[in-house]
């Protein structure tokens, strides 16, 4: 039976092979919390590596389903099999029970859902909640490990004081680290396992280690350690932070294109191709569980003004209306009313061929449609567009719904199916670019770009 039975990593006297050993062959105990798109594809990830995980989630379903060896998490590649696999050697196993898997556990990672309330204040219950859980059932040697994205001083000035004054214990007893989720649905495996590197930083020296030794084996990238657990807190948002500003100069330079009279999309294009610039791509919107939030986790942690971050937030927010203008200023040139038109939304998730909706362009775009008057169907193979207001389509009968306009917002794969030569001549927005109706009669608008007629 191995020393490390009952033994945790934080403190360990035993040298860091042995270490690395103990968390390889199943002798260190692991929880993690939560199994959502982001956290089944990491406890899968830590289940193959050290075999010995278990997984805990409040969705009673999800656990079972798991712990049949199934996968709740669809177009995720390569997922599926690992978890049914994970399960089958026993090195993978769901509990909705958090107090006893934490009980059992000796590396604790939590990896729960971090939200915007509508008044854009952040929300850490679920995360404050599973701390206390398992700061309950901590033991000296015990090390927490957050992925969740938070605002930059969360573990230290509120998961520290609960975890320390539940558990009776202090950091010197214990481990809490940082560890930033760099995933992306759709790649989730591979983004875990080797595309980015892994930052870690702890709520002391021993904490930062413990988790780069625990990543180091868990990623085949490198493991970055930095000096504290708010600078690592501060690296996701960061990210975030640049890719809204990015996109929101990206959108704010596409709104220009028909008072300049050109394409802005090929001038970023062009521009690209300096090493030094790095233009993102404009579009209707911008959505997801993330980059839409990460601002406030920023602004509400601090007095000043933030006027760059707050300006982006502003612009990428305004981008829906601005697709559904474009629309509406078509319509009134071709003499037909709003109110009189059947309009299609073309995707409702935030991103091709993920079911995922948070924040998702397509629901003010739905919203304002039907403010307006007009008949709104949406299409998306993936959601219920009923669910947001719109009435279904089915993309292979486009033809039965009499349409007046269409706004490309989610460039699913399904929808390279759409025989658009066949459909009567509408007013068409593209919002991704994903679009190419040179050869029909359609009217296109491509955001970015301005309006291209038709070839034919």
């Amino acid at each position: 039976m191995s020393v490390f039975r009952g033994v945790g990593l934080y403190g360990s006297e035993h040298s860091t092979q042995a270490q690395r050993i103990a968390f390889t062959d199943g002798s260190v105990p692991v929880a993690i919390y939560g199994l959502g798109k982001m956290g089944l594809p990491l406890a899968a990830v830590y289940a193959e590596t050290t075999g010995n995980l278990t997984g805990v989630d409040i969705d009673e379903s999800v656990v079972e389903t798991i712990n049949g060896g199934g996968c709740h998490i669809n177009r995720e590649p390569g997922l599926a099999e690992l978890v049914e696999a994970q399960v089958e050697r026993g090195a993978l196993s769901a509990t909705a029970d958090a107090a006893a898997a934490a009980d059992d556990a000796s590396v604790h990672v939590i990896i729960v859902p971090t939200l915007v309330t509508d008044d854009k204040e952040v929300d850490l219950d679920a995360l404050e909640s599973v701390t206390e859980t398992i700061a309950r059932e901590l033991d000296p040697g015990d090390t927490i490990i957050v992925e969740c994205t938070v605002p930059p001083g969360t573990c230290r000035d509120r998961l520290l004081p609960i975890v320390e004054h539940e558990s009776g214990l202090s950091v010197g007893d214990f481990g809490l680290a940082f560890c930033p989720e760099r995933t992306t649905s759709g790649k989730a495996l591979r983004k875990i396992r080797r595309e980015h590197p892994k930052i870690v930083g702890g709520a002391d020296d021993e904490s930062t280690r413990v988790a780069e030794l625990i990543y180091g084996e868990i990623t085949e990238n490198d493991v970055i350690p930095v000096s504290d657990v708010t600078t690592a807190e501060a690296v996701k948002v960061f990210e975030g932070l640049y890719r809204d500003v990015n996109i929101a100069l990206a959108n704010e330079l596409a709104r220009l294109a028909d008072e300049l009279d050109l394409d802005v999309n090929e001038a970023i294009d062009a521009a690209n191709t300096q090493s030094f610039c790095d233009i993102h791509t404009p579009g209707a919107g911008v959505g997801g569980h993330c980059i839409p939030y990460y601002p406030y986790f920023l602004m509400q942690q601090v007095e000043d003004e933030t006027p760059l971050v707050r300006t982006a937030r502003t612009v990428n927010d305004s981008m829906p209306a601005f697709a559904v203008e474009k629309v509406t200023e078509r319509l009134a040139e071709e003499g037909i009313a709003v109110d009189d038109a059947a309009i299609l939304v073309l995707g409702v998730t935030y991103r091709p061929n993920v079911a995922e909706t948070r924040a998702t362009p397509a629901i003010p775009i739905i919203d304002r449609f039907r403010s307006l008057g007009a008949d709104v169907f949406a299409a998306d193979p993936l959601v219920d567009p009923a669910e947001f207001g719109a009435t279904p389509a089915d993309v292979d009968s486009l033809a039965e719904y009499d349409l007046d306009a269409a706004v490309l917002v989610t460039a699913h794969d399904e929808f390279d199916a759409i025989d658009w030569g066949s459909l009567d001549s509408m007013i068409v927005v593209d919002g991704r670019q994903a679009l190419n109706l040179d050869e029909t009669d359609h009217r296109v608008y491509t955001i970015g770009s301005g309006e291209r007629r038709s070839r034919r």
